[in-house]
């Protein structure tokens, strides 16, 4: 046992969390214990949290800026021969200051395109308050993503604000108050399981998982006061095979990613790559699902 990461999980999360920007390593060992109560094998990761943790230190993540910035991964998408399924863009812009709002439709999605959440979804310009988004962009263009759960990526992508057409919640495969997240885990190529979030708020979010195959396994997830246990069954979408060979073209190479989507009126969109689900500390699937996930991804062999 690492005396010092064991004395410093005990703390509260904001006297160690500086630590994600100076020590990331360290402050990832640290986190690892507080929210599973043991400690990350960093010589022998098993389960896919500790195997993504693995690959931010020691992997070969030359790659991952490109792949996780959602405005440069659109070439990316483009070189793998699926332009198609790329949502239209609207817009980017590198100062929140010089947003073209008059230019933009009535509806759109606004985001960074190296961050989580924070998304502006607007379904009315009219009604829009630019002074406040310009602020909020802002700032949101100022911070250091990669230092909020030791990410170390992200701080090398280049912070962009992008808009793009905002989808049509209501032509799914089910009723969601918000759109459909098709999640594709693809481990070393192969896309293994499907993760699907749907009726999606600030405060929560529904969960379901898929196989490749369709089959579903409830059993995989692991509730919490933020993730709950979907209550749907989710129709195999008509566009499956299509999601799942997309997600193996765009994530050759890695031991593991997980490529993401929508499907609107049965057509497939792009969503994004995610190299660090969850940044390796997921609470929201069980430790068997956890351990399969990670049983599938292979890391380099001569770097353990």
């Amino acid at each position: 046992m690492n005396p010092v990461v064991y004395i410093l999980s005990k703390l509260p999360f904001r006297v160690f969390h500086p630590l994600a920007g100076i020590a990331p390593k360290l402050f990832a060992g640290i986190y690892f214990r507080k929210c599973f109560g043991r400690e990350l094998n960093w010589k022998h990761p098993q389960d896919i949290n500790e195997k993504i943790n693995w690959l931010k230190f020691y992997g070969d993540t030359s790659q991952w800026p490109l792949l996780a910035d959602k405005y440069r991964v659109r070439e990316y998408v483009k070189q793998c021969g699926l332009e198609e399924l790329l949502v239209p863009l609207f817009g980017v812009w590198e100062r929140a200051e010089d947003i073209e709002w008059d230019r933009l439709p009535e509806q759109f999605v606004m985001k960074t395109n190296n961050g989580s959440g924070n998304v502006l979804i607007c379904k009315d310009k009219s009604a829009l308050d630019r002074q406040y988004w310009t602020k909020r962009f802002s700032e949101l263009l100022k911070v250091k993503f990669g230092n909020i759960l030791a990410e170390p990526h992200y701080n090398d992508i280049p912070p962009l604000i992008i808009a793009e057409q905002l989808l049509d919640s209501r032509v799914q495969d089910i009723p969601s108050s918000s759109l459909i997240d098709y999640k594709v885990w693809t481990l070393d190529g192969q896309p293994r399981y499907i993760v699907i979030y749907y009726d999606r708020t600030p405060q929560q979010v529904k969960v379901d998982v898929y196989d490749s195959q369709w089959h579903a396994h409830p059993e995989y997830v692991h509730p919490t006061v933020h993730f709950l246990r979907g209550d749907h069954t989710i129709p195999c979408p008509k566009a499956l095979d299509q999601l799942l060979e997309s997600a193996s073209r765009l994530c050759q190479g890695q031991p593991q990613a997980r490529a993401d989507f929508y499907i609107v009126n049965n057509k497939p969109y792009f969503g994004e790559l995610t190299m660090t689900a969850s940044a390796g500390f997921n609470t929201s699937y069980t430790d068997t699902f956890k351990h399969l996930l990670g049983n599938y991804a292979h890391l380099p062999v001569d770097k353990l």
